[in-house]
C-alpha cells in the first residue's frame, strides 16, 4: 500500500539532506560526491527548490574547476606535495611608494 499524501507532505517539508554534508563543508572529492548524490534525492523529493539545486550545482562546477587549475598550474611549496594556485600576482612596488613608506 503506498504512502499517504500527508506523509509524503511532512517528508517534503522537513531539513534537505544536503544541508548537513554541505554544513561540514567540501574538502575531498568523497565530500563533494556525497553532497551531489544527496542534492539529487533532495530535488527528486522535493526538500530543495531547482533554483537552490541549479546554484549548487553551478557552484560545485566552479569548486571543480580550481581543484583543476590547482592541479595544473598550481606551484608546489619546499617540502610539501601539496601545489598552491596563485590567482593573483602581487605589484612590484614603484621607486615612490619605496621612497614614500
Amino acid at each position: 500500500m503506498g504512502k499517504s499524501s500527508s506523509a509524503v507532505l511532512d517528508k517534503r517539508s522537513s531539513e534537505p539532506r544536503s544541508l548537513a554534508i554541505a554544513d561540514k563543508g567540501i574538502k575531498t572529492g568523497n565530500d563533494f560526491a556525497n553532497l551531489m548524490s544527496a542534492l539529487m534525492s533532495d530535488l527528486i523529493d522535493g526538500r530543495v527548490t531547482p533554483s537552490i539545486g541549479n546554484a549548487t550545482c553551478n557552484a560545485g562546477g566552479k569548486l571543480l574547476k580550481i581543484v583543476e587549475m590547482q592541479y595544473r598550474y598550481g606551484t608546489q611549496g619546499p617540502g610539501t606535495g601539496n601545489k598552491t594556485l596563485i590567482l593573483a600576482l602581487e605589484q612590484p612596488r614603484t621607486v615612490e611608494e619605496d621612497d614614500e613608506g
